[in-house]
């Protein structure tokens, strides 16, 4: 895929985990700086973030405006109608981050890939079908793209894998009806699910953070022999 360099930053030398941050349409990896810093992760160790960048693309659902988008949107019920290949290939290029972090010397144990709506959709999209257990999935105010295809393709290492979801209950742009549907999807397939929801529209909040905070410690605890 054609895309921007990520923004990269660490918390401290010789980090100990990677986590992948993967904003939605119409932002960018800056967007998700600030979640990142407001994390505080000093219990686990010194963290690498990755905050990719979307390549700018037409959008169906926006009038064909080009913006940044991981894919297209071909309907305003984002389940309706999917761009399949612009899918395949943003989890192609999200496979290809997560690799080149175990290039780096990172064990998929402690990489987890998460990200706002566009980029929750792709962190269980790709996550699902990656080939090992990741120490977690992230999906803030996302959904469960190709789901009938996932429940095919999904693979039997991604069940060790944790899964924190976290959605707004006034959200209009991605309805809670669309993320609980991933939730039963995922339940039903036997993941180990984190779910919070919040007075919020499509958004992210403090509240919102905590918990994920709380949570990626939980996954990324040191482990002692």
């Amino acid at each position: 895929m054609t895309s921007r360099v990520p923004l990269e930053f660490a918390t401290g030398p010789d980090p100990v985990a990677t986590i992948i941050l993967i904003h939605g349409l119409g932002a960018s990896g800056e967007t998700f700086r600030p979640v990142a810093q407001a994390l505080d992760l000093s219990a686990v160790g010194a963290v690498r973030f990755v905050l990719p960048n979307a390549p700018v693309r037409s959008v169906s659902v926006c009038g064909g405006e080009r913006m940044p988008a991981w894919y297209d949107l071909l309907d305003q019920n984002f389940v309706a109608r999917e761009d399949e290949a612009g899918l395949k290939e943003a989890a192609a290029y999200f496979t290809q981050l997560i690799d080149q972090e175990i290039e780096r010397g990172m064990v998929p144990e402690r990489i987890v890939i998460g990200g706002f709506s566009q980029g929750g959709a792709m962190s269980l999209m790709t996550g699902l079908r990656y080939s090992c257990p990741l120490a977690g999935i992230a999906d803030l105010s996302g959904y469960l793209p190709l789901a009938p295809a996932t429940g095919r393709e999904r693979t039997a290492a991604s069940r060790a894998t944790p899964i924190f979801m976290g959605h707004g209950t006034r959200d209009g742009i991605v309805p809670l009806a669309l993320a609980d549907a991933a939730r039963r999807h995922l339940a039903g397939w036997g993941y180990d699910i984190t779910w919070r929801t919040y007075p919020m529209d499509h958004t992210i909040i403090e509240a919102e953070i905590r918990d994920l905070n709380i949570w990626l410690s939980d996954v990324l605890k040191p482990t002692t022999l």
